[in-house]
């Protein structure tokens, strides 16, 4: 029997990466419907590892969510380990449900074609983690930059109307969008308050030890 070995050609991920970004079109027209999960599993872990080294580089500066809402550094250099494990097991059920929604849209490719879209889309995350250190207006434009690559996989790798692509994912970006805006206002709120908070503590004892200290003075 016949052993076949297969090779995972490292040394092309770079340039992979390179034409994801700047000719998606070009990427998603010749990209291989089949071939396996492991070839895009491993640029997606790879991607993942990237975030992850970016965001401990921005809760060093205290830029990002764990530099803006006090998750302090360890949390950020956390994310090197875990964010490669997340996209690994995130990277499936994310294509999942992109599977799911180009069904919908009429496409009739298989998961395996879905799970190679979300898979080398991935090459989006470092720049996301970078545009979200930006408050509110960084999750806004990491979305839109997101939409616009599903749209590109969508025509060419789907073959779905551009005005269908648009629409679906721009209505689902939209939510994601205001969801996203709300959430960071409530954690920055909370923040906010938490700090207050501590200070009005820090207030209370101030004047109890200086009332005590007046009391024992006034019994002398």
């Amino acid at each position: 029997m016949r052993q076949i070995l297969y090779v995972i050609n490292f040394a092309e991920m770079p340039q992979t990466a390179i034409d994801v970004l700047t000719k998606p079109a070009e990427f998603f027209r010749s990209m291989p419907k089949a071939g396996g999960f492991l070839e895009p599993l491993i640029f997606a872990v790879i991607m993942g590892l990237i975030t992850g080294i970016i965001r401990a580089i921005l809760s060093v500066v205290g830029l990002g969510p764990a530099g803006s809402y006090g998750a302090g550094m360890a949390a950020g250099f956390g994310a090197i380990i875990f964010m490669p494990i997340a996209v690994a097991i995130g990277s499936f059920i994310g294509a999942a449900i992109l599977f799911v929604i180009w069904k919908l849209m009429g496409s009739q490719e298989d998961y395996e074609t879905a799970y190679r879209c979300g898979a080398y889309l991935m090459v989006l995350a470092p720049i996301t983690t970078i545009l979200n250190a930006i408050p509110y207006a960084g999750a806004i434009i990491s979305l839109a930059i997101f939409t616009f690559y599903l749209v590109t996989a969508s025509v060419y790798v789907h073959k779905i109307p551009a005005q269908k692509a648009w629409l679906v994912f721009g209505i689902i970006s939209l939510i994601l969008a205001l969801g996203g805006v709300w959430a960071e206002y409530k954690a920055r709120n909370i923040g906010h308050w938490q700090q207050m908070g501590d200070e009005y503590r820090k207030s209370a004892e101030d004047l109890r030890r200086q009332a005590e200290e007046m009391a024992r003075r006034h019994r002398r």
